[in-house]
């Protein structure tokens, strides 16, 4: 069965950090480039990070320099760091590979 389980989401204070997790499985894993995407409330989704087949990274400005994005292709897995997270980092967070969706994991930041 092909899917992307996330995990790692939950409640921390302005300041803080969490680390999300995606576990991959039904796909040749090592071939896609991987993201994470967040969804606000009341705001379109948005690409947070990305990670390329040959480990390339992208950021978007908002989190630069506080996010980063990593794989393990030995695990099958993607991660994200989130260091000095801010409220408006609040959000369900999403990892993406093509055109596959995990369920999403909730963040939520408090000032």
């Amino acid at each position: 069965q092909v899917q992307l389980v996330e995990s790692g989401g939950g409640s921390v204070q302005a300041g803080g950090s969490l680390r999300l997790s995606c576990a991959a499985s039904g796909l040749t894993f090592r071939s896609y480039d991987m993201g994470w995407f967040r969804r606000a409330p009341g705001k379109a989704r948005e690409l947070v990070a990305l990670i390329s087949s040959g480990s390339s990274t992208y950021y978007a400005d908002s989190v630069k320099g506080r996010f980063t994005i990593s794989r393990d292709n030995a695990k099958n897995t993607v991660s994200l760091q989130m260091d000095s997270l801010k409220p408006e980092d609040t959000a369900v967070y999403y990892c993406n590979a093509g055109i596959l969706w995990g369920q999403g994991t909730q963040v939520t930041v408090s000032s």
